[in-house]
């Protein structure tokens, strides 16, 4: 694992999840956590290798005009489970996790519309994101083991999962959230403006993504939001590799890099009525919902010190050790060991 460095402390403000506030400066470790491999891939152990080996099933899902892109494990027929990724993520972000499971589940990773692979839209909204998620759900053959459903989600896609199992809760069997936190109000919003123009390699909608001449540089600008140490370099690499796309560099002298997420999704993303009221209140939760977070996470810090939280009371949580917002990166073993033990003797029915 990589040294543990502590980025510097944040100011007094709500966690906000999207991808585009940080303290400047960062760490060398938390700013660029790939830029010593020089763009070749870290060293990886077995287990790592033996997971990716396992490739998905790639197809695409049509949902409200756009195509989705999917990954999946696993034979139809056996219970199904649904994996959803974190902000401006993909759905290969779950592929080293997602294999663990495929012996004994019908598995799916989706790319959220405007991530990944996925087509990008004119707006968004947590409503498309769950009927994206049914119908995903419906094509890929998760309803087919006999009872609906599980969703599981990460960060900005854990919310996606809540606000579904809030709206919809008769589409899913239960729902899991890993390490998710809810924004600030919509008056915060502004503040956040002034912050975003003051941090580079972040696109805003005046501000598109830049464009790499080799892939060695794009690695090099790869980091992770919250920031964080990048806990298995092993695995940020992977993902970071998969969070690219070539695209023409300017004036057609050849191909370059860049990120595959939308840059203005933000800009297009109606957030502020997102479970229906008020996002800082809790809702009515008839699902069976689990919260698994890092024992290290900024999501977490928010919360214990008072923030209010959309969360049902005596939601059920497990902490993950030495674990930060990322677990998939930091403890990506001890994250499928929570989940197996999770899915072996919850819910109840």
């Amino acid at each position: 694992m990589a040294e543990d460095v502590k980025p510097a402390a944040a100011p007094e403000r709500p966690y906000d999840d999207r991808p585009v506030h940080a303290e400047v400066p960062l760490p060398p470790e938390v700013q660029a956590p790939l830029a010593e491999y020089r763009g070749e891939l870290p060293p990886s152990p077995q287990w790592f290798k033996d997971a990716i080996a396992r490739e998905p099933e790639r197809v695409f899902v049509d949902s409200l005009g756009s195509k989705l892109e999917v990954l999946t494990w696993g034979e139809v027929g056996k219970p199904g489970l649904l994996f959803v990724h974190g902000n401006s993520a993909h759905a290969d972000w779950w592929s080293f996790i997602a294999p663990f499971f495929a012996d004994d589940y019908r598995v799916a990773s989706m790319s959220l519309a405007g991530m990944g692979a996925s087509d990008w839209r004119e707006r968004y909204s947590f409503t498309d994101f769950a009927e994206d998620a049914e119908a995903v759900a419906r094509a890929v053959g998760l309803y087919e083991g006999g009872r609906k459903p599980i969703y599981i989600g990460h960060s900005f896609g854990g919310g996606q999962v809540f606000f579904a199992a809030v709206r919809n809760p008769e589409r899913m069997h239960a729902a899991i959230m890993v390490d998710t936190g809810f924004g600030p109000p919509p008056e915060e919003l502004a503040k956040r403006q002034a912050q975003m123009e003051a941090i580079r390699n972040i696109p805003t909608v005046d501000r598109p993504s830049r464009v790499y001449a080799t892939l060695e540089e794009a690695l090099n600008r790869f980091r992770l939001m919250p920031p964080q140490p990048a806990g298995n370099p092993y695995i940020a690499d992977f993902i970071a590799r998969r969070s690219l796309k070539t695209v023409p560099l300017e004036g057609g002298k050849g191909e370059g890099w860049t990120w595959r997420f939308d840059p203005n999704m933000w800009a297009k993303l109606d957030r502020e009525r997102a479970m229906g009221g008020d996002s800082s209140q809790a809702v009515s939760v008839t699902t069976p919902m689990v919260h698994i977070y890092g024992a290290k996470s900024r999501i977490v810090e928010h919360r214990k010190s008072g923030a209010p939280s959309p969360f049902p009371p005596g939601l059920i949580e497990i902490e993950i050790p030495d674990a930060h917002h990322h677990i998939m990166i930091d403890q990506p073993l001890a994250l499928v060991a929570a989940l197996r033990a999770l899915l072996a003797a919850w819910p109840s029915k």
